[in-house]
């Protein structure tokens, strides 16, 4: 007879995985399954690649329409990180059990709407609960204002040792569906049918040992296994459509809340110092705190820091607690290192909470052919993608420098804005650019979507500027636009569509103003496009037509 062992797990919570790499040892499965996409079933044995560095994600799309596309994230101490990781060096089997992609992007591009706002969503919380958060009554009940504190405290804080909770957590959220079980979305059915479907399909294959690791509220819909039959009649009909999926690095920032992913996280540096340094851990973030307010000049000393750990532990007695939070530690750091100065704290809350943390993932892994050409070009330009924004200072004489700018200007073409231009002063003439670099992980997205143009940048930049100069939608400002940056990115192809279109707009333009805008850019490339080696002829054409209507123009406004 199988035994099944239910995991129910906070997916960002570093006592969840210390309390499941416990439990695992102490159950020994043979199989492990975790609520995850199966689209990317394949991809699991890539985690155990020694070069493959948390954070990172796990990037769902529809190969047709890339925007499309849904991410898992990981952090060292994410619990389904975690349960990889034993299955994986143990050589066991293990599955996401997740309701596929291809199944929930279907719905997604079908009711897309074609303006909607770009963005990612988050398959771990959408509708993982229902609109009023069941679990509020019983944090206010225990003295805490939002459910994230006192989950923190209740399972997140705890030393991890016991496996006890996970039984606890299982008959709490057993009570609290008993009561909802009317008010569950139909979306959720679906999605824990697909889940007992896998793990049907786990014992039916004679596995004994069973762990199934999910998010705490879905362990209730797993422990009692209707008939297949109801959980077939959930499932059937339901649309699919092809998927693609890949690792793509992720960042801390992107794993916090105040990103918008709806899993996220106060402070992932917290909870990778609590799962890394438990013992030391008010002392190394006071430190940490210590050393950012010290880079911004405001004195701080180990005094400081010490007076702050004692604040938090009385804090923590004064609360009722058994040990301090983030809050207590948080509310030290305010009274102590800045004596009641918050401001001083907002200074270096990013670097504080999240700092500049990206994850790394090997370019022999599969991706998409623009994204290896792009790490190529990164790793022989010597422009590695960091999180934190640096100036790029570079000399245009020179020809490294000249194949940098023109890599960011592509890239910006395709909608990847690594690189900011700077206005800039001074006396290095019309050589000298600089940009202000910041990588974001959710530019995987755009590369992705870019790639239908090409398979290289230079390729995508091409067909895309193409395609933009045949778009009937697109005003003259914004041909105008990418004129500057097709010229300076050197995709020499492009510029005639792009002229062409030009000049059919200024033909029926009438708008004196929108005229005036279109004459500064043309100018400046007039003037800066010998510099970097590029026919600007076809722009001096523009402006002889153009300067004409401005006049022409102009009399009429004026009359």
């Amino acid at each position: 007879m199988a035994h099944v062992h239910l995991f129910g797990i906070r997916h960002h919570g570093p006592g969840s995985a210390r309390s499941l790499q416990h439990a695992l040892v102490q159950v020994q499965p043979d199989i492990v399954l975790i609520e995850g996409p199966p689209d990317a079933n394949e991809l699991i044995a890539l985690a155990r690649h020694p070069d493959l560095k948390t954070p990172v994600a796990l990037l769902v799309y529809l190969p047709d329409e890339p925007s499309v596309a849904v991410l898992y994230p990981f952090a060292e101490y994410s619990p389904e990180w975690q349960a990889m990781q034993y299955a994986l060096h143990r050589e066991l089997p293990v599955r996401f059990i997740d309701l596929p992609q291809s199944v929930q992007l279907e719905r997604t591009a079908e009711v897309r709407e074609p303006a909607e706002e770009e963005g990612v969503a988050d398959p771990q919380t959408e509708a993982e609960l229902p609109s009023d958060d069941p679990l509020a009554p019983m944090a206010h009940a225990a003295g805490y204002t939002d459910v994230e504190r006192w989950w923190d405290y209740l399972v997140e804080s705890r030393e991890g040792h016991d496996v006890d909770v996970f039984k606890a957590l299982h008959e709490m959220m057993s009570e609290l569906r008993a009561e909802l079980a009317s008010s569950l979305p139909p979306r959720e059915a679906q999605r824990e049918a697909h889940m007992r479907k896998c793990l049907r399909a786990a014992i039916a294959e004679g596995h004994r040992s069973i762990a199934v690791v999910c998010g705490a509220w879905h362990t209730p819909a797993l422990a009692d296994l209707p008939s297949a039959k109801a959980d077939d009649a959930l499932l059937k009909g339901l649309p699919r459509t092809k998927t693609a999926a890949a690792w793509t690095p992720w960042s801390y920032e992107r794993l916090t809340y105040r990103s918008g992913y709806g899993a996220g996280v106060d402070s992932p540096v917290w909870y990778e110092l609590m799962w890394n340094a438990r013992h030391a851990l008010g002392a190394q973030w006071l430190t940490r705190a210590a050393r950012l307010l010290r880079e911004q000049d405001i004195p701080v000393s180990s005094a400081h820091v010490i007076e702050a750990c004692r604040l938090a532990e009385a804090l923590t007695a004064l609360r009722g607690r058994a040990v301090p939070s983030l809050a207590e530690y948080n509310d030290a750091a305010v009274s102590v290192l800045t004596s009641g100065d918050t401001l001083q704290l907002q200074l270096i809350a990013r670097q504080w909470h999240y700092g500049d943390r990206l994850g790394v993932v090997p370019e022999d892994f599969p991706a998409a052919p623009i994204q290896q050409d792009l790490v190529a070009q990164q790793k022989r330009l010597r422009l590695p993608p960091k999180l934190e924004i640096k100036t790029l200072d570079l000399d245009l004489r020179k020809a490294l420098d000249r194949e940098r700018s023109q890599l960011l200007h592509r890239l910006r073409l395709l909608g990847v804005s690594w690189g900011t231009p700077r206005l800039h002063t001074g006396g290095r003439g019309t050589f000298h650019e600089l940009w202000d670099l910041g990588w974001r992980p959710e530019f995987a997205i755009a590369l992705i979507e870019a790639s239908r143009f090409g398979h290289t940048v230079e390729q995508a930049a091409t067909a895309f500027i193409a395609h933009r100069a045949n778009d009937s939608a697109a005003t003259l400002k914004v041909l105008i636009a990418c004129l500057e940056d097709v010229l300076f990115a050197n995709v020499p192809d492009a510029i005639a569509p792009l002229v062409a279109a030009i000049e059919h707009r200024t033909a029926v333009t009438a708008d004196i103003q929108q005229l005036l805008q279109a004459l500064p850019p043309l100018v400046s490339v007039q003037r800066y496009g010998n510099v970097r080696g590029t026919d600007v002829s076809l722009v001096a054409e523009i402006l002889h037509g153009l300067v004409p209507r401005i006049f022409v123009a102009g009399g009429n406004a004026s009359s």
